[in-house]
């Protein structure tokens, strides 16, 4: 009964944070070190909950990933009429290389040096400090959907993502900010982030699952099931509301969530 409600805490935990400015990663090392669940499983573990939460943005986009992949030729909107879409390939392309370039050639200094929860906490600020920065320098808006995104903002947004290879940075944190600075709105910015983790989210966790699945077991399944499922649900209905949020509150907010976070963490885990 313990794991199962390990599975459900960190389900959670994965599934509210993955696609919010506030870094999955981190959260999850952070909980781990607080229910004392970390290891070789863990980290497996971690894996197969990312993919629910992916599943859950590739769900919510389904038409795009159609459109992308050649299968739909448009978008149904509420009216129910169907408009072209000029995302396309290229665009996923430029956005993802640098970010898996870089990750496939740091992955074992990454692995080996980074994911502790000292490094989280430098992730936190320096990411919440981007995202202020960003907020900041927001000015002008050129793209104010992502068929209105260029493929050089795609590229611009794409190296802002290398930023998140740095666990507690924050994957979406930093291309939201990075779409932000290189003009999008914030609808936009958070819509193409989403959209994009799609592919770099599957070929990251899939690399990971591919080196650990010997810690994977048949008594682990139901284990695996249930945070598989709740990260799923959890992050369906993060990513809804938080496209709403975000238009109201902007990013701010969220940046200090994480240094409060920090803070919080270095006075009362890592200094007792």
């Amino acid at each position: 009964m313990h794991n199962y409600l390990i599975a459900v805490i960190q389900g959670i935990v994965e599934g509210l944070t993955e696609f919010l400015p506030i870094s999955s990663t981190g959260h999850l090392i952070l909980s781990g070190e607080l229910l004392h669940f970390t290891g070789e499983k863990a980290e497996t573990f971690e894996i197969v909950i990312q993919l629910g939460a992916i599943l859950a943005v590739a769900f919510l986009y389904w038409q795009r990933v159609l459109g992308l992949l050649g299968w739909k030729k448009g978008l149904e909107s509420e009216n129910h009429e169907v408009t072209a879409s000029r995302l396309n390939l290229i665009h996923i392309i430029v956005a993802i290389f640098p970010a898996m370039l870089m990750g496939l050639l740091l992955h074992k200094v990454i692995k080996t040096y980074l994911f502790s929860p000292y490094t989280v906490l430098i992730g936190l600020v320096i990411g919440g400090i981007f995202m202020i920065y960003a907020e900041k320098r927001n000015k002008r808006v050129t793209a104010a959907t992502v068929d209105e995104i260029t493929y050089k903002q795609a590229f611009l947004i794409g190296l802002s993502q290398i930023l998140a290879l740095w666990p507690g940075f924050s994957r979406s944190g930093a291309t939201i900010a990075g779409g932000l600075l290189v003009g999008t709105n914030h609808k936009a910015a958070a819509e193409f982030s989403f959209i994009i983790a799609i592919p770099m989210m599957i070929a990251a966790s899939g690399y990971d699952l591919l080196k650990s699945y010997q810690y994977l077991s048949v008594n682990d399944i139901g284990f695996f099931a249930v945070g598989f499922i709740v990260s799923f649900i959890v992050a369906w209905l993060a990513v809804v509301s938080f496209l709403k949020l975000l238009q109201k509150v902007k990013l701010t907010p969220f940046a200090y969530y994480r240094f409060i976070l920090a803070a919080l963490f270095w006075l009362f885990i890592l200094r007792g």
